[in-house]
């Protein structure tokens, strides 16, 4: 599976990617958070990226309407992965597009990452 998310305590979520995300599975890992913030969780968001090796091509990237209608709903995202997939995964997430905030850490650490989710 390309794309998984993870629940864990203090309303931390784990999406795990790897492989080509595909457009299909990482919409439908959206509806799925999309129905818990519907319930009044406001989640921070820790991106792992392992073996990822991009974004499925020709794929309708552009519905924004995740972003538009979670976006506020969301404390904080961080991601972790390889350095030479920074810029890209911060466009994609959004970073100075949301009002949460987005920081980009490197693969070894994963650490750090979970102690700025949980400042």
């Amino acid at each position: 599976m390309a794309v998984q998310i993870e629940y864990e305590a203090d309303d931390i979520y784990v999406l795990r990617m790897s492989g080509i995300l595909k457009q299909s599975e990482f919409s439908a890992e959206q509806t799925a958070l999309a129905r818990n913030i519907d319930t009044g969780l406001k989640p921070c968001l820790l991106v792992i990226l392992e073996g990822f090796e991009g974004w499925e091509r020709g794929a309708d990237w552009n519905d924004l309407d995740f972003l538009f209608s979670y976006s506020h709903k969301i404390t904080k995202i961080a991601i972790v992965a390889e350095p030479r997939w920074e810029t890209l995964a911060l466009a994609f997430a959004g970073a100075g597009l949301r009002r949460a905030p987005v920081k980009f850490f490197r693969a070894n650490e994963l650490e750090q990452a979970r102690a700025w989710l949980a400042e």
